[in-house]
């Protein structure tokens, strides 16, 4: 994949906690209508590496680029109003604030918009837009005007990844989507996100993951990490194949 064709691209990065190799010497291409898993076992270095894509951390070694340039030194708000954004593990939505709110947040920050308070806020027509089609698009909108605290797991899940699609990101990083949400449940959330994905002009998805099932259905490629290092980078057939590999990410692993 030549970069000018990718969105996202790191290139031979590392990152270092004092004398800890956290990531060693990693490349990830992410183009246009890839949905990407990275995969591995605990301490593998897979939060490591999405913090550096995604601006919380400053790569010791190496390079990341975003539309072809170069993002060093960007925050993850700048990299968010360049079309990089992620999602948490732990929800980051303020559980007081109701759906309306949640959203009306990302989407004032998407429109760079100042704003003293949530009456001023609702009546702008353009976040009033971005809320509408950003509720719709997640199965939110019968409950716009309840707290996110009230709502079931699943849906307050789908509340985080609905304020990361808000900010418009041709490039979305899910951290574990489906963390504590049921077996049951757990793929009406990932279909519910591919779904909004579509129709909100998501470009490509990149996937942190525990969850094989989910990888296995959902991923068109996926990179596997070992000890701070990617020790593998396949279509999804190819991966599932490989059982060596296989065998590493679903073990136990190291810190």
């Amino acid at each position: 994949m030549e970069q000018r064709k990718l969105l996202l691209q790191a290139e031979k990065i590392s990152h270092h906690y004092g004398e800890f190799i956290a990531l060693q010497d990693v490349d990830l291409p992410v183009a246009p209508g890839e949905f990407v898993s990275v995969v591995g076992p605990n301490g593998a270095g897979k939060t490591t590496l999405v913090n550096v894509l995604t601006g919380l951390h400053q790569p010791t070694k190496g390079k990341v680029y975003f539309g072809g340039k170069d993002i060093a030194g960007l925050n993850a708000v700048d990299l968010a109003t360049r079309g990089l954004a992620r999602t948490f593990q732990l929800m980051s939505v303020f559980l007081d604030l109701t759906v309306r709110e949640t959203i009306s947040v990302a989407a004032c920050s998407y429109l760079n918009m100042r704003w003293n308070g949530f009456g001023k806020l609702f009546g702008q027509p353009k976040v009033h837009e971005i809320v509408t089609r950003t509720a719709n698009a997640f199965g939110l909108s019968p409950w716009l005007d309840t707290p996110a605290k009230s709502l079931p797991h699943g849906r307050r899940k789908l509340l985080d990844v609905a304020s990361a699609f808000a900010l418009h990101p041709k490039v979305i990083l899910l951290d574990e989507p489906t963390a504590g949400v049921s077996t049951a449940d757990k793929h009406v959330v990932m279909e519910t996100v591919l779904t909004a994905a579509k129709s909100m002009g998501i470009e490509a998805i990149l996937l942190v993951e525990h969850d094989m099932d989910l990888v296995s259905r959902y991923s068109s490629r996926i990179i596997a990490m070992q000890a701070g290092k990617k020790i593998a980078d396949l279509p999804r057939d190819e991966f599932f194949a490989n059982k060596e590999i296989v065998s590493i990410v679903v073990g136990k692993g190291t810190h």
